[in-house]
């Protein structure tokens, strides 16, 4: 599980790269830009081979870190039918540690959804608005991505989806080394506060795209 959940966490530094480039919209860097760099990047991972045959490990990964989340829950649970008698709270473990199964749960959820709004469209139905970039034909996913976040109630789910997701990082990023055999002090503490860094970083830039986009801070024609 250590292991799945850091081949996942390093496709986290791959995707939050590749959307934040729509970024570059704002003003301070390229008004004019109307998601042209967004989209020929995703223009590229779409068509790129070597990309969509590592879109298959990713959904492997994805399906193996699931089952293996919710066997380890069971596991925990069967070998211990009754709780302590004196509940020790965080002084035992720490909150992010105890919840991971309900985490992972709303990120699961939340990945339904994304999946369903982006790479369906995109990859399966192909019902999203065309661009042309030097003569080349490409789908707009700057605007299908600006329309989407439009509604509230989707910007709100993905905050949830994302919040999930900070908590699960702040536990599971120091904690995959540490079932990997990393248990000298030094080097956790660097783990631990290089995880919390990389999470809150990640974690912002995804929450940062939904709301700039939600209010018009970027966006297509703006």
């Amino acid at each position: 599980m250590a292991l799945t959940g850091l081949f996942l966490i390093s496709f986290l530094v791959v995707h939050v790269g590749l959307n934040s480039c729509v970024f570059n919209d704002l003003p301070f860097f390229n008004p004019d830009d109307d998601g042209s760099m967004f989209n020929r990047a995703a223009f590229y991972m779409g068509n790129s081979l070597v990309i969509r045959i590592m879109e298959i490990g990713l959904f492997a990964g994805f399906i193996l870190h699931i089952i293996q989340g919710y066997a380890v829950e069971a596991k925990n649970r069967s070998k211990r039918k009754q709780g302590y008698k004196v509940d020790l709270g965080n002084r035992g473990s720490t909150w992010m540690s105890r919840s991971m199964a309900i985490l992972g749960t709303l990120i699961f959820l939340y990945l339904v959804l994304h999946v369903s709004q982006f790479w369906i469209p995109s990859r399966i139905t192909h019902n999203v608005p065309q661009q042309s970039y030097n003569g080349k034909e490409m789908h707009n996913m700057f605007l299908l991505m600006y329309d989407t976040f439009q509604q509230g109630w989707v910007v709100i789910v993905y905050l949830i989806g994302v919040g999930a997701l900070l908590f699960h990082l702040l536990h599971g990023f120091h904690a995959a080394f540490r079932s990997m055999g990393v248990h000298n002090k030094k080097y956790l503490s660097l783990l631990k506060g290089l995880g919390y860094g990389f999470s809150v970083i990640v974690c912002v830039l995804f929450a940062l795209m939904p709301i700039s986009m939600y209010l018009n801070w970027i966006g297509p024609g703006r």
